[in-house]
């Protein structure tokens, strides 16, 4: 088990690292700093000597490498726009970001398990249909559109929800559901998927002929058999879950890290996007690693593979 976790930590250190490249060299070839800071009535002289003195007209390789350096032992430099560091800028807005994802998984698997169980229990019926039209439904709504829609009923009509904003449980319901709707319809097909297979196995029909309730044999002897790859995709989904952020956060003015992420893209402020980035990058590379490990320690063939 523990070569298991130390090749997940290197296969971590490697992402990391690549994706640290990728976004320092695409910062630098979409975005001109100097001309987001200076603006275009400043003459290009002192554009040059501004590029200078910040060191901007150095080889990229010199500048990713003193940027590394620095990355290393968190100092990602000062933000461009705001007198305080990248790093501390993007760690206020952390927290907010991670209650808004976390309670979106967390309702996505309140959806998405007793759905799924239900439509493989009663498949080719009306509840199995149904169920896979709220799938259908889910899938294709856009996150934006399910947010305004929600604001439009349940802020702007009936007054029941703040619309926007951030500090209390009644600002994160329309948002985490809008996060939840967008991951529960693949997890749930899985299940199902997953839960038809299994419910057609030796020991189910078993398990039945020796009277154990139904509830048993479906969540103790069906789900537990289905989880591993269920386990798998909420990994994946996670990341999927805080790019959902970016339009959720900028829908219901959530004052997160995406929010933030892209204020800095559209202000060329290179420093708090890069620590953003890198540090959700991490955030995603740490929850995968620990799916990895839980999938491992259910299933010991896995590692042994």
């Amino acid at each position: 088990m523990a070569t298991y976790i130390l090749r997940s930590l290197l296969q971590m250190v490697v992402v990391i690292i690549a994706i640290s490249v990728i976004v320092f060299v695409l910062n630098y070839m979409v975005a001109d700093p100097v001309s987001a800071m200076l603006g275009v009535d400043v003459p290009p002289q002192a554009h040059e000597v501004y590029r200078h003195q910040m060191g901007f007209d150095r080889p990229i390789m010199i500048q990713y490498l003193e940027f590394a350096q620095g990355a290393i032992v968190g100092n990602f430099g000062n933000s461009f726009r705001l007198p305080a560091p990248a790093l501390g800028l993007v760690m206020d807005r952390m927290p907010a970001t991670l209650l808004l994802t976390f309670t979106g998984m967390g309702l996505a698997i309140l959806i998405s398990l007793p759905l799924g169980i239900l439509a493989a229990y009663r498949r080719h019926t009306l509840i199995d249909n149904i169920c896979t039209v709220i799938a259908v439904a889910g899938q294709a709504m856009p996150i934006y559109w399910l947010g305004l829609i929600l604001m439009i009923i349940f802020g702007v009509r009936l007054k029941w929800l703040p619309v926007s904003g951030y500090g209390t449980p009644a600002h994160l319901i329309m948002p985490a559901f809008c996060l939840g709707v967008f991951t529960a319809p693949v997890a749930m097909r899985l299940v199902r998927s997953g839960m038809l297979e299994v419910l057609d196995m030796d020991y189910i029909r078993s398990a039945r002929a020796k009277g154990l309730a139904e509830k048993t044999v479906l969540l103790r002897h069906g789900l537990r058999n289905t989880l591993i790859p269920v386990i798998t995709l909420l990994g994946l989904q996670f990341g999927q879950l805080l790019g959902g952020a970016i339009v959720t956060e900028t829908v219901f003015a959530w004052p997160g890290v995406a929010q933030l992420a892209v204020n800095s893209i559209v202000n060329a402020d290179l420093p708090v996007v890069q620590a953003a980035v890198i540090m959700l990058a991490v955030i995603i590379t740490v929850v995968n690693l620990v799916v990895d490990i839980a999938v491992g320690l259910l299933d010991p063939r896995i590692r042994i593979g």
